[in-house]
């Protein structure tokens, strides 16, 4: 009978420590705080104001502190979340390998993308826009960049409507990154910046950058960000789109734009409505 009973009890042992290993696969279970479980949701690391690794590891943004809202909704505390970094050309490959629970990096909704995975909110409506010097007025409107000389990153959706539609004349440098354009921008080797407001306005709203640049405040396109997750995961969307109305609600969506933006006098539009 001892031996029985505990070869019953390592039987059941061995099948909790598989379903423990099984539980933890894919980023949580959302709406569990307890128990030690994990979230991975996934952010940029490198655009401030929105989602940013800071040297001291910890992490700040708009995105951030959206993705940290709704998580506490599901159940999970700050200590809960694993952060993931996910760059633009990797997130789809992250939300369907299981990576991530979810994704909030300026992922904009787009009828391409809802081809692969779903979308809650959008949380944030952004517009295409220019940063240029702040003693620059040289810049109204699109079509005075086709004199000028301007920056954005290598193959992004901002330098192909300059290049295709807004300024084709525009003398167009394309970098690596924001950062580079930021110096050049400094420096008076190029005329402007060109991505979402959003961003540039996380870019200005930096202690080293206050007060150097300004946006031009341009409509050049709509951008709505949407959290992406998995594909068919109804239940989930649902929850997440719930947390975002509270958010907006309990005044957290408009405290969390202040806090990011508001140092590059950032005028951003209200809360967008949810998507069906």
């Amino acid at each position: 009978m001892k031996l029985r009973t505990a070869g019953t009890a390592a039987a059941a042992a061995l099948v909790l420590s598989l379903a423990a290993t099984a539980c933890g696969k894919g980023g949580g279970d959302e709406g569990s705080a307890d128990g030690g479980k994990k979230i991975a949701i996934g952010i940029k690391y490198d655009q401030p104001g929105l989602g940013l690794k800071k040297p001291d590891g910890s992490f700040s943004g708009f995105d951030v502190d959206v993705a940290t809202y709704v998580a506490g909704q599901l159940g999970y505390k700050a200590d809960d979340i694993e952060w993931k970094q996910t760059p633009s050309a990797e997130r789809e490959n992250m939300i369907a390998n299981g990576d991530v629970r979810f994704v909030v990096a300026s992922y904009s909704i787009t009828d391409e993308r809802k081809q692969k995975v779903d979308f809650a909110g959008p949380y944030l409506l952004a517009h295409q826009d220019l940063l240029v010097r702040a003693d620059d007025r040289s810049i109204t409107k699109a079509a005075d960049l086709n004199s000028k000389k301007l920056c954005s990153v290598t193959g992004s959706t901002s330098a192909q409507n300059i290049r295709r539609d807004l300024a084709p004349k525009a003398d167009l440098q394309q970098n690596g990154g924001y950062s580079e354009c930021l110096t050049g921008l400094e420096n008076k080797a190029v005329d402007a910046l060109t991505t979402d407001d959003s961003i540039l306005a996380g870019y200005a709203a930096q202690k080293e950058h206050r007060g150097k640049f300004r946006l031009v405040g341009l409509k050049l396109s709509d951008e709505n960000y949407g959290i992406g997750l998995k594909k068919g995961d109804t239940a989930l969307k649902d929850k997440i789109d719930a947390a975002l109305k509270k958010m907006v609600s309990d005044g957290s969506w408009q405290k969390a734009v202040t806090a990011n933006f508001g140092p590059a006098h950032y005028k951003n539009e209200p809360a967008p409505a949810l998507a069906d």
